[in-house]
């Protein structure tokens, strides 16, 4: 590999000219922006235990009412940019999200794509263009970039849920903003994963002039997911991956993030392939050890954790573990560019 000149390799006047020119050399810092080979990753693997995090959650319901914070969430920041960072991964925004009985979140419609895992609670919804969505746990609720939302809680405990958002990318972009307005009016019907979508490979039938809906499907619920993984591991030997999709179409659940329900045996060993995407794995349920980039964390119910891409991961599951991952893929999919390399 060629070694390429430095700034410092330029004499001071030129360099001054350059300054006051408003340029700058591409050769001394090509390599930051194309290493060879692989790229060199600012996200480092987070872990985010959920039994250390519940406490600081309740007590931000008891210092800030929900009127005040519009969204009362705490932020899961990579370790590699550091506290406080609006990002898990480069594409990827997390965080987890308190809802006390009978609180109202307001409604808002913004340019970022979220889906909310739900952690924890029942008795929460969600509506999304006058769709009330049940929140229920391992739940996965979208709410489009584009369409308006709000949230509800009829129950009598705490509802948590992990936002997942493709808001890095509109913040790079300069294109993420929202807009605030009232509360939408409910129709008065179950949810379309309980009516249209009730059966996996059945829609609605099909009209001329009405082609595929682009979310068709606003909620997926975790009973249904697990029932499906359990299925299928009956006939498959190693890790058990199911994508979330759109039912008409088969196109991931949004166009920059895709959503993959893992299931691992007791006992067994997962080592996937290096991948080019970034992600963030969400604990259901099991105990278990993940090893990401030579970092290895215990996990357990309802933690989270992270990995940048390419990133080295293994997994062992202590008992039977139910995730959800969540991915860049269909962006980089879009892009032309996704990858995977073998070990």
């Amino acid at each position: 590999m060629t070694q390429l000149g430095t700034l410092e390799d330029l004499p001071q006047d030129y360099r001054d000219a350059m300054t006051e020119a408003g340029v700058a050399p591409l050769w001394p810092m090509m390599r930051n922006v194309l290493p060879h080979d692989a790229p060199r990753p600012v996200t480092r693997p987070g872990y985010w235990n959920y039994e250390a995090i519940r406490p600081l959650l309740l007590r931000a319901g008891e210092l800030t009412p929900v009127e005040k914070a519009e969204r009362r969430v705490l932020v899961l920041s990579d370790p590699g940019r550091g506290a406080g960072a609006m990002q898990a991964t480069a594409s990827i925004y997390l965080g987890l999200q308190l809802l006390l009985p009978g609180e109202t979140a307001p409604a808002h419609v913004h340019t970022p794509s979220a889906v909310r895992i739900v952690v924890e609670g029942k008795g929460g919804f969600t509506v999304v263009d006058g769709e009330k969505l049940p929140m229920e746990e391992g739940d996965l609720v979208l709410t489009p970039g584009g369409e308006w939302h709000d949230h509800g809680h009829e129950g009598e405990e705490p509802v948590v849920w992990l936002d997942a958002l493709d808001l890095p990318l509109f913040v790079y972009l300069e294109g993420s903003y929202a807009k605030e307005g009232p509360l939408q009016a409910q129709r008065n019907r179950p949810d379309a994963s309980q009516v249209e979508y009730l059966s996996a490979g059945l829609a609605p039938s099909r009209r001329p002039g009405r082609g595929p809906r682009r979310y068709p499907m606003m909620r997926y619920p975790w009973g249904r997911t697990e029932a499906a993984l359990r299925e299928m591991a009956r006939y498959t030997d190693g890790p058990i991956e199911l994508d979330y999709v759109n039912p008409e179409t088969g196109d991931d659940v949004l166009p920059t993030m895709g959503f993959t329900a893992m299931m691992i045996a007791a006992g067994a060993k997962d080592a996937p392939p290096l991948r080019s995407s970034s992600a963030a794995y969400h604990v259901v349920k099991g105990r278990g050890r993940a090893q990401i980039d030579g970092e290895s964390f215990a996990f357990g119910p309802k933690d989270t954790f992270s990995a940048p891409v390419f990133a080295r991961i293994a997994f062992e599951a202590e008992e039977e573990c139910f995730l959800v991952r969540v991915h860049d893929r269909p962006l980089q999919d879009k892009l032309g560019y996704y990858e995977e390399r073998a070990r």
